[in-house]
């Protein structure tokens, strides 16, 4: 298959996956925080049909009133017609797991795999990758399990065990392809639990009220158990989703650590909202995400070579290793196998374009080597230093 329809392919499922995901998030969000926001029955006979909690709200130019049932009305059957809130994270994991095949492993020798990291062959390098989506899960489930009733010692072991996995696949993969499966592997988490948990514990209530029955709670419980672990996962996992764009925060010897930092923080913001639908405004949760963030920059500050450590370099001594080690991507028709464009539409073709965009090369290949890609074209130390030395002195042709 050519590039160019490996692109559109790309396009199309990147799409979807962020349509999806739009999709369930704001589903998710709005149910948090309906649950967060009931208020008591405000008529006794209300409370004797088994309304739980209520809320009026207004919106789109009208209004609207929710009742929740733990287990349905006392007083009538619950009707056949029942909304189900489950395609959207199915949908989502499917299309990620898509993305995951058509960026990483399709092209796994350019973006899973950095052989200065690891030497993996494209088989070992996906086998590896699924094996962790699957073991991630189980790890995950079992610890559910063995810890429900005690949330706060599970959480903690859930945190300190995806920090354990971020600092071992940063030992594994390229540092982009670490980030993007930590996301993976909370994602699967999140879809499982509402494939696995959710779902199947809803099915189960709902034939038991069918039936006439008294329902068990204990699906519910376990059910919002999961949700409320859904809910704190999706910030990180955004982020990862668009970690890609910035290789500063993983192509620097720290990566596992600033994203476990930014991982932390995102939760932090994550719980700021979640107290203010109880009108709990907590400002120093933001307040400390952000000094995380700076925390994370200040950990992923690159140390490059000072300008004056080398002699005057000259445009003629930097051309040809732009042209030999970038260029075979960053040009009009790129001659790396895999790209039909220039990545970004950045071109590195002619002397004009590369000293316009001198400042993207310079944070990319000098300071973080993120570029190449995995090094696909093998650019040393010295050429990258030389490379630095000629921006660092004014990048003049």
């Amino acid at each position: 298959m050519s590039a160019y329809a490996m692109q559109w392919i790309d396009l199309v499922v990147r799409w979807f996956h962020f349509v999806a995901g739009i999709s369930w998030i704001g589903a998710s969000f709005y149910f948090i925080w309906l649950d967060d926001s009931l208020d008591k029955p405000a008529h006794a006979s209300d409370s004797q049909r088994g309304v739980l909690g209520e809320l009026w709200s207004v919106h789109g130019g009208g209004f609207y009133h929710n009742q929740k049932y733990l287990t349905g009305p006392t007083d009538e059957p619950l009707p056949e017609k029942l909304h189900w809130f489950k395609w959207e994270a199915y949908s989502t994991w499917l299309s990620g797991l898509a993305m995951l095949a058509i960026v990483y492993y399709v092209n796994a020798t350019t973006f899973l795999i950095d052989p200065s990291v690891l030497q993996l062959t494209p088989a070992q390098a996906i086998l590896i990758s699924l094996g962790t989506l699957v073991t991630g899960w189980i790890v995950y489930d079992v610890l559910c399990r063995l810890l429900q009733s005690r949330p706060l010692v599970l959480g903690a072991v859930i945190f300190v065990l995806l920090a354990a996995a971020a600092f071992g696949l940063e030992h594994v993969f390229s540092g982009r392809a670490a980030y993007i499966h930590i996301g993976a592997i909370m994602g699967t988490i999140m879809a499982a639990n509402v494939f696995i948990v959710i779902i199947p514990g809803q099915r189960k209530m709902l034939a038991q009220i069918r039936a006439g029955k008294t329902p068990d709670p204990l699906p519910g419980r376990l059910g919002k158990i999961r949700s409320v672990h859904n809910t704190y996962l999706t910030l990180p996992v955004l982020f990862t989703m668009i970690s890609f764009h910035y290789p500063a925060a993983y192509q620097n010897g720290y990566g596992w650590l600033i994203l476990v930092i930014l991982g932390v923080a995102g939760v932090a913001v994550r719980y700021f909202f979640i107290l203010s639908h109880k009108q709990r405004l907590i400002f120093a949760l933001p307040l400390g995400a952000a000094a995380l963030i700076a925390a994370a920059a200040i950990v992923a500050l690159p140390h490059p070579q000072a300008a004056g450590a080398q002699p005057h370099v000259a445009f003629a001594q930097i051309e040809p290793i732009v042209r030999e080690r970038c260029a075979v991507c960053h040009s009009t028709h790129p001659t790396q196998p895999g790209f039909a464009s220039a990545p970004l539409g950045v071109l590195l073709d002619t002397p004009q374009h590369i000293q316009s965009n001198a400042q993207r090369i310079y944070a990319q290949a000098v300071t973080t080597h993120a570029m190449p890609l995995a090094n696909a074209t093998h650019m040393t130390l010295a050429e990258r230093n030389l490379v630095g030395g000629w921006i660092s002195q004014g990048a003049h042709l």
